[in-house]
């Protein structure tokens, strides 16, 4: 990271929301990540009254050109910085799919959101286990959809999907449109007898030069203030109404009270040395690897196996879905499309009407182009990926990973170890099988497909899962720990079950849905 990426602060945050680090610091609620749980729950705490301090590991990541070339992201790594974690079968590191700067992994995602479905919320059967139930409802959590809907400019359309569940407000932006190949495929498939529908996307684009100018958004960071995300959406407004944000700082151990009840501070790296910040509430977003990690690493006395680990299943149930990018190509059709995330299919997310268990969504990729497929296809030489890309539809499947006490994080010191081994793995070949088929009658005869491994990890959630019993869960249905009565996780780390969607909304839902009850009782 250059000294320039280190000290940038784009000119709509007020500066004096930034801490200065003279000794220790006080605040009243400390959330750790600025990703979307922790900048949602910023954004919602931002008229509360009480002193709010976010800490996040990395910095702002400039708005330059280089955002927008796939080359700088996919080849130079130019904005990679977690390090590496380690995989618990091999021993060996891996790159992870995860970032730390301002905004978290949103800076990079495809402004997909979509809200769960109905049935994501229940005991669901699969080909190869059981999807665990979550302890709220739908209903529950539809209010704050809603909410981050309209806070992230969403674009969708409601009527379309049949799996679509109830919306008490409309979408408050229309559909992005299809642009003329993505509609061709659309009409392909409803002859096919399927029900293609225009995804939820917070994409703000309104002409073809703005899809241009987004084309590379889905996997790198935005420069044009066009994709909505955690920093430009909740952080920032949230820091210009009084919140406060320590950058370059990465939690280390949270200390509790010498009875082990409650967290009182939380040891912080912070430009070369360890400063303490004090706060009465706590609220860890750091996604659900490092906030797993965190807990564990701020073991006690009282708390020998980890911090609020009663239950023996903190960093258990890691969950990433089974994932395979989908690659269509017509050696004799150019696809010219611009910004191609508008088109999602779940006729094969629930079981029934021929679909003998879930099998999972599809969804369109951002266009892909050659240097995002190079890592995948190293061997293949840069003019035969550019003819591909010129002449391909891509799509990307998503199945569920079922919970499983074996796929966790553990900690070693400071490495980061995830033990992972895909399951519900037969789900996700019927629907790779099945969307082939779809394909190639759409006109695209040759298919290609690259599974996602451990290091694709962008949807990881479920390593301090929430439930009613303390037993069989480490947080309360407010994401409260069951062991420390001021501790709340903010991030996907409480999802009981991974869903088969794009987790962000939910993920910020949520955040929306626990801030009361984090401040509550402050005053007092």
């Amino acid at each position: 990271m250059t000294e320039q990426m280190r000290d940038y602060l784009p000119e709509d945050v007020d500066p004096g929301s930034l801490v200065t680090v003279d000794g220790e610091l006080d605040t009243d609620v400390l959330i750790i990540g600025s990703g979307m749980g922790g900048s949602a729950l910023a954004w919602a705490l931002r008229n509360s009254g009480a002193r709010v301090l976010v800490v996040e590991r990395g910095g702002f990541l400039p708005r330059e050109p280089e955002n927008s070339r796939p080359e700088e992201m996919h080849l130079k790594g130019r904005y990679k910085n977690a390090g590496s974690w380690y995989d618990g079968s091999t021993g060996r590191p891996f790159a992870p799919g995860t970032y730390y700067w301002v905004g978290g992994n949103t800076r990079f995602y495809g402004a997909m959101l979509p809200r769960f479905r109905r049935s994501d919320f229940m005991e669901v059967p699969h080909a190869e286990g059981v999807s665990q139930a979550w302890p709220f409802t739908y209903d529950d959590l539809e209010p704050y959809y809603g909410e981050m809907e309209r806070v992230l400019q969403v674009h969708g359309q409601v009527g379309e999907d049949p799996t679509e569940p109830p919306h008490s407000t409309p979408y408050p932006h229309p559909a992005l449109p299809h642009e003329p190949v993505i509609e061709r495929f659309s009409e392909s498939l409803r002859r096919q007898g399927m029900h293609p529908f225009h995804t939820p996307n917070a994409m703000n684009v309104t002409t073809l030069a703005d899809r241009a100018a987004v084309t590379a958004a889905d996997g790198c960071p935005d420069n044009t203030g066009m994709k909505s995300d955690a920093e430009n959406r909740l952080l920032i407004p949230a820091l210009n109404a009084g919140v406060q944000l320590l950058t370059h700082a990465r939690a280390t151990r949270l200390i509790t009270s010498a009875d082990g009840t409650k967290v009182v501070a939380a040891e912080v790296e912070h430009e070369g040395r360890t400063i303490r910040i004090n706060a009465h509430r706590f609220a860890l977003a750091a996604g659900s690897v490092n906030s797993a990690a965190l807990l564990l690493k701020s073991s006690s006395d009282q708390h020998p196996e980890g911090l609020g680990n009663s239950s023996g299943l903190l960093g258990r149930n890691y969950m990433v879905h089974n994932s395979t990018f989908f690659v269509g190509v017509n050696p004799l059709r150019t696809n010219r499309t611009k910004w191609q995330k508008t088109l999602g299919l779940n006729d094969f997310y629930e079981a029934g009407n021929g679909v003998p268990y879930p099998l999972g969504n599809l969804q369109m990729l951002g266009k892909l182009q050659a240097p995002m497929l190079k890592p995948a296809r190293p061997w293949a030489p840069m003019w035969a990926l550019k003819f591909m890309s010129a002449r391909s539809i891509d799509i990307y499947l998503t199945s569920e990973d079922l919970p499983s006490r074996d796929n966790r994080v553990r900690v070693d010191g400071d490495r980061i170890i995830i033990d992972w081994q895909p399951n519900n793995l037969r789900a996700h070949h019927e629907l790779v099988s099945r969307v082939t088929k779809l394909v190639r009658r759409s006109g695209y005869p040759l298919t290609f497909t690259q599974r996602m491994g451990i290091e694709t990890n962008s949807h990881m959630c479920g390593t301090a899962v929430a439930g009613t019993d303390p037993a069989h869960s480490v947080l309360d249905p407010q994401c409260r720990s069951h062991d420390v009565g001021n501790l709340w996780l903010a991030d996907s780390s409480f999802f009981p079950s991974s869903a088969a969607l794009n987790p962000a909304l939910t993920i910020g839902a949520n955040a929306l849905r626990i801030a009361p009850s984090i401040v509550d009782g402050l005053d007092g």
